[in-house]
Order: structure tokens, then sequence, then C-alpha cells
């Protein structure tokens, strides 16, 4: 008869054997520090399986906003990032948390709001001028509120727009201080105006009576850059493929499979990684 010693103990070592077993099959991986919007619009989840079969590299992501995925990104947490604020990731590569910046992708960003358009700013192009008159009029206006990528264009085309909305902010200003798609949620059932990525709209399934209203203005352009974290900062970076990811996202493969990402017969992001870069 075994004892029940035995049994723990064979236990415990098939256990040990399945764990480690797991562990290395595990271990070929990357994280990438990203933004709502590239998870959201269902991008990555079309992009990241073809990679890993030509690589066998899996790519785990952490989709935070632009401005969360930083601090991330900065505390060693992920071997690369992707994010669509220009500025802060230059920032970023020069505070030397960051290898090297490289333009990846754009698309554009876009007010939407509801079909009855209470602010008049529908066909606008000028984005800034199309938040003059929402302040104006004080018509609702739902804001992601959290250091996104999004969020930090807003700021931008509101302090262009000569509003001070930190003064408004609980009235005609609301923020949600949540990601894209939990903002747009919010402002259709608010009836709010809302600032968004364009890839993000297209894949939105509760639209309700919301339409875009004000696209096409050159402020609205939304570039997106890619970086590998500094090993030098962090020793636990995974520099050699997260450094393959990068080839693979700024080459010909990965630059493709980016344009031909659709929702709804749209394409939704345009790659535009430069030749060497």
């Amino acid at each position: 008869m075994v004892s029940r010693r035995n049994l723990i103990g064979a236990g415990l070592f098939c256990a040990a054997i399945a764990f480690s077993g797991g562990a290395g099959a595990g271990e070929k991986f990357i994280t990438v520090q990203s933004t709502t919007s590239t998870q959201n619009s269902g991008l990555l989840d079309y992009l990241l399986p073809t990679f890993t079969e030509k690589t066998g590299i899996e790519v785990r992501v952490v989709a935070v906003g632009t401005g969360q995925a930083i601090k991330n990104a900065m505390n060693g947490d992920g071997d690369v990032l992707l994010v669509h604020a220009r500025a802060a990731e230059e920032k970023f590569v020069a505070g030397g948390y960051g290898v090297k910046r490289s333009d990846l992708m754009y698309n554009d960003f876009v007010i939407v709001g509801p079909a009855a358009d209470p602010a008049g700013v529908g066909g606008m192009k000028d984005a800034v001028a199309a938040l003059q008159k929402l302040a104006a009029a004080r018509i609702p206006f739902a804001s992601r509120g959290d250091d996104s990528g999004t969020h930090k264009k807003e700021l931008s085309l509101w302090r262009e727009a000569g509003v001070d909305v930190a003064a408004a902010s609980g009235g005609w200003y609301r923020e949600t201080g949540s990601g894209m798609g939990a903002t747009l949620n919010a402002g259709v059932g608010m009836g709010a105006y809302v600032l968004t990525d364009r890839a993000t709209w297209i894949a939105f399934r509760n639209k309700g009576d919301f339409k875009l209203l004000v696209e096409g203005g050159k402020g609205l352009f939304n570039q997106y850059g890619i970086i590998l974290v500094n090993p030098a900062k962090h020793k636990n970076v995974k520099a050699e493929w997260g450094q393959a990811f990068i080839d693979w996202m700024l080459g010909d493969e990965g630059q493709s499979a980016i344009g031909s990402y659709q929702v709804d017969g749209q394409q939704l992001f345009f790659p535009n990684a430069q030749p060497g870069s």
C-alpha cells in the first residue's frame, strides 16, 4: 500500500515538474506598455498572433492611458512602449528611459456628439473653434481626465481655445478618469460631446444616436511612436526580443499588417515608419 506521505510527495514532485514546464514555456515573452486605443480598436489582437507565430515570442500587452504607460515603462515594468504623445515620448528617451523613438503609424482625433448637435459644430474641421462654441454654450463635454495621449491632446486644444476647463470641472466639463471606451459610454449616456481617436470610435459598438461631427483639421493628427525601454536603466528589460518586435512592427511585414487592419471596411491606422528608423 502506498502511504499518504508518499502520495503527497509524489503529488508535490509532479506539481513541481508541471510548474517548471509552464514557466519554461512562458519565458519567451515581452511586455508592451501601450494605449487603450491600440487594444480597444482590436489592432493588437490582429497583429500579435502573426508576430508570435513568426518568432515564438509572446507579447503581453498592458493597455492603459499613455501617461500611465510611460510611468510604468519608467519603472521598468515593460520592454517596449507604444503610445501616442510625441512630446512625452521624446522626454522619455531624453531622460534615458528609452533607447530610441520611431514613428510607427498614425490616424486622427475626432469629436463626436449627439445627432441633434446642440452646439452646432457638425461639419467643422477646426477643433479649436468647435471647442470654443461648446464652451460658450456650456454644452456637456466628457473628458477622459486620465493623462492619456488623448487627454493631453484635448487639453492642448482647450488651451488654444482659451478655455479654462479646470474652472468648468464638475459643471458642463465632466472628467471620467477612465479609458476611451468607458468615456464614450459615459458621453453617450449623458449626451456629452467627446474627443476620441478615430480607431476607437469606429470599433465602438454603443454609439446610440451619436455621430462623428468634427474631423479633418490639421490639429487633430494623431501620431503613434514605438520605443525600446532602455536595458541600461533596467536590467530586466528583454532587449533582444523587444527589439525584434520593434523591428517587425517597423518592417515591411508589420507595416503591411497595420495598413491592412479594417473594421466595417474602414482602415483604422496608417503605417508611416521611415526606412532605417
